[in-house]
């Protein structure tokens, strides 16, 4: 099914970029809070965040009671300033998608069109299946990461496919591959199968597979 995130007007497509696109057409309540720019911001959440994000980074599972007590407050005071946990888990999740996808779109310079588009996301695939700290964050966590990561309720599916079909529309236009599909339609095709290769160990007890993901992908985008 296609994304339910609203399609993004011709500004808001061409003032994107790859790095801000996700988070523009998909925000969360702590989003908003972390990335203000009004002056509204929370200089508590931030701190809170900054610290969660380094624990995830280092291969350690945030813990909330955990952090609270490093930042020298109780829990009730971190839940409201970050919300709960998987809140809090999906900021920290986007913020290490971004520069990935910026670094993916770094490898595919040179390149337009569906060639463009197959290699960034398998690059993107890639680097997921690499990442030491990521993997180690699926296999503490597989049901969480999985509902996180992978379902149409979380805000960081919803930004990878409003990213994807970003990609799409700048790539291939309103009508790619010949009009036989809409934008919004191959986006969510596109983000499934990235899925399905970066998780295929908690999904279906395969190995996770750039090589398969590649070929993925330049079949759905018919690249010779």
């Amino acid at each position: 099914m296609p994304t339910t995130t609203a399609p993004p007007t011709t500004e808001e497509t061409t003032a994107a970029t790859i790095a801000t696109v996700g988070l523009a057409l998909a925000p969360s309540w702590l989003s908003e809070r972390l990335h203000a720019t009004d002056g509204a911001g929370h200089a508590d959440a931030q701190r809170a965040f900054t610290l969660a994000r380094e624990t995830f980074i280092s291969g350690k599972r945030i813990d909330m009671t955990a952090l609270a007590t490093a930042l020298g407050v109780d829990r009730t005071s971190l839940f409201r300033w970050v919300g709960n946990r998987d809140a809090l888990l999906s900021e920290v999740l986007w913020s290490l998608a971004v520069p990935t996808l910026v670094l993916a779109e770094q490898a595919a310079e040179g390149q337009q069109g569906a060639e463009r588009v197959a290699t960034l996301l398998t690059h993107f695939v890639d680097d997921l299946i690499k990442a030491p700290y990521f993997r180690q964050f699926l296999q503490r966590e597989p049901a969480r990461a999985l509902r996180l990561l992978t379902t149409k309720e979380s805000e960081i599916q919803r930004r990878y496919v409003a990213t994807a079909e970003w990609i799409v529309r700048h790539e291939l236009g309103d009508q790619p591959l010949g009009g036989a599909i809409d934008p919004a339609s191959l986006a969510y095709l596109l983000v499934r199968t990235s899925e399905s290769f970066t998780y295929a160990d908690l999904i279906a007890g395969d190995s996770p597979s750039t090589a398969r993901a590649r070929v993925a992908f330049r079949f759905l985008l018919r690249v010779g």
